[in-house]
């Protein structure tokens, strides 16, 4: 990609996740940050998340993840705001540390799935909260679904035994909407979009389409309503 067309990529989201402000805020205050001493983000991406959560306590704030441009980005935010947050550039699976709360927002497979993710937080939280964002199956999935996401994905009552399994009290378990499914879908195709009415000519412009079409088109005819995301407050 030209450096132009990178800069796009996320241009349009708020967060790599589908989740609305209010939701955002609502899944923040189960995490009870007042009495938070030490916050890590695991698969940040540019932590808006964390950033929103270091804005409400005086805790140390660590967001790990290997995109730079994304950290980059974080930094940037966390200067422009005056938030005291260090942002790492490693594997998740390798960092080593110890937290009161943790986020991991569609990272799990950065940790080797949803069930050894669930079992690394409480490695990191040997007491404490952490906000988990997964992926789940709402219904069953359809071929389609199934192919492109494989295995990996757990219908909401898997994901939630799993959490019981590995120790975990859940405080708070909600979904994304369709509404915010819709809208995140919408804006990750957004920056590229615009890329391409401003630069028609371009040679990648055509890859470019076919790429974002086709995703627009998995989206609406394979896993729309069928792939969910949960947010699950947990404590131990």
């Amino acid at each position: 990609m030209t450096e132009s067309l990178a800069a796009t990529r996320y241009a349009a989201l708020r967060w790599n996740t589908p989740l609305s402000e209010n939701h955002a805020e609502e899944l923040l205050d189960h995490l009870d940050l007042a009495d938070a001493k030490h916050i890590v983000d695991i698969g940040c991406g540019w932590g808006e998340l964390l950033l929103r959560a270091a804005a409400r306590t005086s805790a140390t704030a660590v967001g790990v993840d290997m995109d730079p441009t994304g950290l980059d980005r974080g930094r940037r935010a966390a200067q422009d705001r005056g938030l005291d947050v260090t942002f790492v550039e490693q594997q998740a699976a390798d960092w080593q540390g110890s937290a009161d709360r943790a986020l991991c927002i569609g990272s799990a497979h950065t940790l080797g799935g949803s069930r050894a993710m669930l079992a690394r937080l409480a490695e990191i939280v040997p007491r404490g909260r952490v906000l988990v964002g997964d992926g789940c199956w709402e219904s069953p999935p359809t071929p389609a679904a199934h192919a492109i996401f494989g295995d990996d994905i757990l219908p909401l009552a898997d994901l939630v035994a799993a959490c019981r399994e590995t120790g975990w009290q859940v405080l708070r378990l909600t979904t994304a909407d369709q509404r915010e499914w819709d809208d995140f879908e919408s804006r990750h195709r957004a920056g590229p979009r615009e890329w391409l009415l401003a630069n028609p000519s371009d040679p990648k412009a055509a890859e470019v389409q076919r790429q974002h079409d086709e995703r627009e088109h998995e989206y609406l005819t394979a896993y729309r309503g069928v792939l969910g995301f949960a947010y699950l407050v947990l404590a131990r």
